[in-house]
């Protein structure tokens, strides 16, 4: 089995996928590097155009002038609101690479087998079906299928992929942009739901975070709406500032920014 030196794994969170590009902008001038990355859902997207040879900063070019709608269809509801082909050709026309083996920089995409109830990661095959498949929300938008299953969205199981890489890696960025945040809500039964839902779909980052050497999470990002492609370079913003103070405050405090692990936390 291949080791790299340090992997970067990226998180769920739709829209604020984009704030994974401004933090791993900040990473790369600080000369922290990815030899491979493991994305999710939104930071799967964010590693196939990162590891398709594109600088995080000119990913967001792609996405300038698209609407929510330009990339999604919306269909009569059976088993999901929208459907992906638009997304899919998308990532056809935009990225250079067909097949993940063929990426320059190896990425392993998490998706949800939907038909037998587990994890998947994928390192070969079509890139952009198997993106569609880890971005693909639950009854927002119907399965997609691969070889004969359907799938959707990793972060069901996996919302924070350190896992899939560690034991591949010397160190493990970790940069989270859906963390556990419990502000204020409604007592309503609308509200309580929500927060239940993301609770749970969230949950499952706790164990993945304290697997990795170093953990950037912005906190800043739940006042933006899933269809606000037009905010993409503010929430840019947010990740790279949020990951140069992060490393600017570990150095003050620490001096050096990854943590010591203890065995059992790399399994």
């Amino acid at each position: 089995m291949t080791s790299f030196p340090i992997g970067f794994a990226l998180s769920g969170g739709f829209i604020k996928g984009f704030a994974h590009l401004g933090a791993m902008q900040a990473l790369l001038e600080l000369d922290i590097r990815p030899d491979i990355i493991s994305g999710v859902s939104a930071g799967a997207l964010v590693g196939a155009f990162y590891a398709d040879g594109n600088e995080p900063y000119r990913v967001l070019d792609y996405f300038a002038g698209h609407k929510f709608q330009d990339l999604t269809k919306l269909v009569i509801p059976k088993v999901g609101l929208f459907v992906l082909d638009e997304f899919i050709d998308f990532l056809k026309t935009n990225l250079k690479a067909r097949r993940l083996e063929e990426l320059p920089l190896p990425l392993v995409v998490t998706a949800t087998d939907l038909d037998h109830g587990k994890a998947v990661q994928f390192t070969s095959g079509n890139i952009a079906e198997r993106i569609a498949a880890s971005c693909c929300m639950p009854v927002l938008f119907s399965p997609v299928k691969i070889e004969g299953a359907h799938y959707v969205d990793g972060g069901l199981f996996m919302n924070l992929p350190v896992s899939p890489i560690r034991k591949r890696c010397d160190k493990v960025v970790a940069i989270n942009v859906s963390p556990l945040n419990a502000d204020k809500y409604k007592m309503n039964i609308v509200s309580i739901a929500q927060r239940s839902y993301n609770f749970m779909f969230r949950a499952n980052t706790i164990p993945e975070r304290k697997r990795a050497d170093l953990l950037i999470e912005p906190y800043n990002l739940d006042g933006y709406s899933n269809r606000e492609l037009e905010k993409a370079e503010e929430i840019f913003e947010q990740g790279y500032n949020t990951a140069y103070d992060t490393l600017k405050q570990l150095r003050v405090s620490k001096g050096d920014i990854w943590k010591a692990l203890k065995t059992n936390d790399q399994r």
